[in-house]
């Protein structure tokens, strides 16, 4: 039964038993700043766990992606290494929203396994809670008693809280679980060892492919448990390991899915793979588990970056690329060719790959490209550390700064080290990586206090603010945070005219009015349904009134519409595979960024420019659909864009033939936008650019600037005419006495060398020093340095003040190189004198510092240790 099978099979089971089938949530989570990537099938429900909305339906299943770079069993480091592990995989689940709970779902998920798959009983074991003492919870009996119906008591093990217990995070929703576990080793090993022994032993072949969690306490920060409302089942199956099961495969790497990449893998690198734990097998089940994650993120927007999720998306990607280029003898990119195979078999089920099947291979490419040529760099790195020194050891500070910098990893930089009789220390390279881990630890270290109700029990915030700027209100809830930065406080009132940051747009500002007291809005976000206010101090009373920043807030709108006619321009200019890939509203400017693969010339973004404000002048009005169904708004023409995951019931705005899904703000017509400027077009990633534009005052006011630019320009120039022709006769004339000039210091300089070579001082121990002391720019200081040191077993110190600086520029024969003088190491021991530093060649090196008075000291310095060499 191949993997698409199963997955229907799963879904078609549960859609009979009155389930509502759904799609997966994106990859990547924009609703909740606590989780960078959906990492289980229940992130999407949150929500309705918390109790912050009701559930549309009480039974729900469906096969949601999930990625997991953390955690148990999870480090990004370790996937590959074993067989049965990975990043990105599917989880198969089902849910009741306070319908069913113990007894139906052990016995559906007994049906499906037993009766739907035919595994069979005899391969079975189950684990329960045995309880916690802490906690107050009574060992789950009642769950035990249920398995008893299918399975003898010794298949039935007590499980401790760590293998038992599920809980969201260190607060939330949580609750006993019971998982299930297949044996699927041959009779002759389940002779020798009995499975019950190997349950959650971290066996490759006693594997857990099912969890039915319970979910019935709300954990607080204190540590607390509290009783939910409602009792909810959340269950997750991993379809991966469920394929090995159902194809008799030892690894989930040999079923369906990953056979095909890897067989693509064999064609493309000439290498076999075996499924052992060679360096070449790991490499295979790397790069096969590792293109589906950077594939699906892509999809789902997420393009690789130097921060956040996109840099867990490039350290994925760089993961893949340094194991196929370690050990399958990839010297190019390559996991681009991937992305077809990928597509064929899980593009039907998930249309978002197939949809933009060219983009994601453009990305991949690009990325890869990058990469190879960082290696490269790393490389060149690392032989500057070992070429010109004696065998030893490379300090595990400079094996953790290739790692850090370049991606090298440990494993890497050690092979390459060995192949040239030298070594590294694998404990300081840990140490270094512990300190990194520790530092991100504290910065992102954040302090959340429980929340304090004020009112009764706020589950949704009223959101007023497309209609009003104020209003009266009343504090629900507030809690403490405290990071870095200091303490605030997140307020939640029942209504609000602030906007939270949300779609690109950021939040507003503004302040809250209690008691003739005025308190500071810095930001609004949302958190579930709640929309946080966030204050540096607490209100002394909760009812008052709410203020929106009226500049900023309107500012902003004009921004967002300014996005939305933008975006559809562009997709009139350059074509309809123009598509959103990320956007900032703000105040001040937008920005937006697009798939597109060139740069944009400067006339099509003149005709961008002028396309834009001719709607602005055209004054179209808005049309809002506040609430309307889905499949209404796509009639439309309405866009939806990747990675973005839509309700029922969704707001559109419309601008003529601008048609966006959006909750953001915008103007009531676009005459109120002024005037756009775009002020850059550049790249962010591959294929994708990025334009940056102004509107309003902001727009007016850069138009100002550069015309009063133009002014004083003209005035200097005495030009009225032809500004620009004048500006480029007055440059080519700074050019040709630039040119004059530096011939003048050319023949002087060539007449500097002559004359001091015949002043070249010959040293007690037989060797030649020459030096000079005067006031020459950085390249003539160098030019002569240079042009002094070709004489046989000769020192040259060359010493420069200008504009109060110091310039030490030192110089070595290739004797006297051979004979171990090095000008690195004289700068080095010299540059403290004039309170800089430099570096260079073994021949040529230099400094720069601010005590010019040094420099004397630095050049006798340079001539003692040459003279006593």
């Amino acid at each position: 039964m191949i993997t698409s099978e199963i997955r229907k099979k799963y879904l078609d089971f549960f859609q009979k038993n009155l389930h509502d089938i759904q799609a997966s949530a994106p990859i990547v989570n924009k609703d909740d700043p606590t989780l960078m990537f959906v990492n289980a099938g229940m992130n999407q429900f949150k929500d309705i766990f918390l109790g912050n909305q009701p559930a549309k339906h009480p039974r729900v299943a469906n096969s949601q992606k999930c990625l997991r770079v953390s955690g148990k069993h999870n480090d990004l480091e370790e996937v590959g290494v074993d067989t049965y592990h990975h990043t990105l995989f599917e989880m198969l689940g089902n849910w009741s929203f306070g319908d069913y709970f113990k007894e139906q779902a052990v016995s559906l998920a007994w049906k499906f396994i037993t009766e739907e798959l035919g595994i069979s009983k005899d391969q079975l074991y189950v684990t329960y809670f045995e309880g916690d003492q802490a906690d107050g919870i009574a060992e789950d009996l009642e769950t035990k008693d249920l398995w008893k119906q299918f399975l003898p008591e010794e298949r039935i093990l007590r499980g401790n809280k760590k293998d038992n217990f599920w809980e969201m995070g260190d607060v939330g929703p949580c609750g006993p679980c019971t998982e299930i576990h297949v044996d699927i080793r041959n009779a002759d090993e389940k002779e020798k060892v009995s499975g019950r022994d190997l349950v959650n032993q971290d066996h490759p072949q006693v594997i857990e492919i099912w969890n039915l969690v319970f979910i019935q306490y709300n954990r607080f920060a204190n540590g607390s448990l509290k009783a939910l409302p409602q009792q909810h089942v959340d269950t997750g199956m991993g379809l991966e390991r469920l394929a090995m099961v159902m194809q008799g495969k030892q690894s989930t790497y040999d079923t369906d899915i990953f056979a095909a990449l890897i067989q693509h893998l064999e064609s493309k690198s000439g290498k076999k793979y075996t499924g052992a734990d060679s360096k070449e097998d790991i490499a295979f089940r790397v790069i096969a588990d590792h293109i589906r994650a950077v594939a699906f993120a892509i999809g789902d927007g997420q393009l690789p970056s130097n921060t956040g999720a996109g840099y867990v998306i490039r350290r994925i990607l760089r993961r893949a690329i340094r194991y196929g280029y370690s050990f399958l003898g990839f010297t190019d990119s390559f996991m681009f060719g991937l992305v077809p195979s990928l597509v064929h078999l899980m593009g039907d089920y998930f249309s978002e790959i197939k949809a933009q099947e060219k983009f994601i291979v453009k990305v991949v490419r690009e990325e890869e490209a990058s990469f190879f040529r960082t290696l490269a760099s790393g490389l060149n790195i690392l032989d500057g550390y070992t070429q010109n020194a004696k065998q030893g050891e490379l300090p595990g500070e400079k094996a953790f700064e290739l790692y850090d910098t370049f991606g090298f990893p440990f494993d890497l930089t050690r092979l390459i080290l060995s192949e040239r009789g030298w070594t590294t220390s694998e404990k300081d390279f840990n140490a270094c990586m512990e300190q990194q881990k520790s530092r991100s630890k504290q910065a992102a270290k954040q302090d959340v206090d429980d929340w304090v109700f004020i009112t009764e029990d706020v589950a949704e915030t009223t959101f007023v603010g497309y209609d009003q700027l104020s209003a009266e209100v009343k504090v629900a809830r507030y809690r403490k945070v405290t990071d870095k930065k200091g303490t605030f406080y997140h307020v939640v009132l029942d209504t609000t005219p602030f906007y939270p940051e949300g779609g690109g747009q950021v939040g507003d500002v503004g302040y809250l009015e209690f008691d003739n007291k005025k308190y500071s809005v810095l930001n609004t976000k949302k958190e579930n349904l709640l929309v946080l206010h966030i204050l540096k101090e607490l209100p002394s009373s909760f009812e008052g009134t709410a203020v929106v920043n009226a500049q900023k807030r309107n500012s902003t709108k004009r921004n967002h519409t300014a996005t939305h006619l933008l975006h559809h321009v562009l997709r009139d200019k350059l074509g309809t595979h123009v598509e959103q890939r990320g956007s900032l509203v703000s105040p001040d400017y937008l920005r937006f960024d697009f798939s597109h693969f060139e740069k944009v010339d400067d006339n099509t973004l003149r005709e961008v420019e002028d396309s834009v404000n001719q709607w602005v002048l055209n004054n179209i009005e808005l049309e809002e659909f506040r609430s309307i169904p889905i499949a209404q708004a796509q009639e439309m023409g309405a866009m939806a864009l990747f990675g973005e995951k839509y309700g029922e019931q969704v707001r559109a705005i419309k601008f003529g033939a601008s048609v966006e899904l959006c909750g953001g703000t915008h103007v009531n017509s676009t005459g109120e936008i002024g005037f756009c400027k775009i002020v850059s077009e550049s790249s962010v990633a591959a294929g994708v650019r990025r334009i940056e534009m102004l509107t309003g005052e902001a727009a007016f006011n850069w138009a100002n600037d550069k015309a009063l630019t133009l002014a004083k320009v003209e005035e200097l120039l005495g030009s009225k005419k032809d500004v620009v022709a004048d500006l480029d006769k007055l440059l080519q004339q700074k050019n040709a006495l630039q040119k004059e000039l530096e011939e003048i210091q050319q023949k002087e300089l060539l007449s500097l060398t002559k004359e001091l070579k015949t002043k070249a001082v010959t040293l007690e121990n037989g060797l030649n020093f020459i030096s000079y002391h005067g006031q020459l720019p950085a390249n003539a200081v160098k030019d002569l340095a240079y042009g002094l040191k070709d004489q046989e077993d000769t020192a040259v110190v060359i010493a420069s003040n200008v504009d109060g600086k110091a310039l030490l520029q030192v110089a070595l024969s290739k004797s006297l190189v051979t004979k171990g003088l090095n000008a690195k190491a004289l700068i080095k021991e010299t540059s403290s004198l004039i309170r800089g530093g430099g570096g260079g060649q073994d021949f040529l090196a230099s400094a720069g510092g601010k005590n010019p008075d040094g420099l004397p000291e630095a050049i006798e310095r340079v001539r003692q240790i040459v003279g006593s060499h």
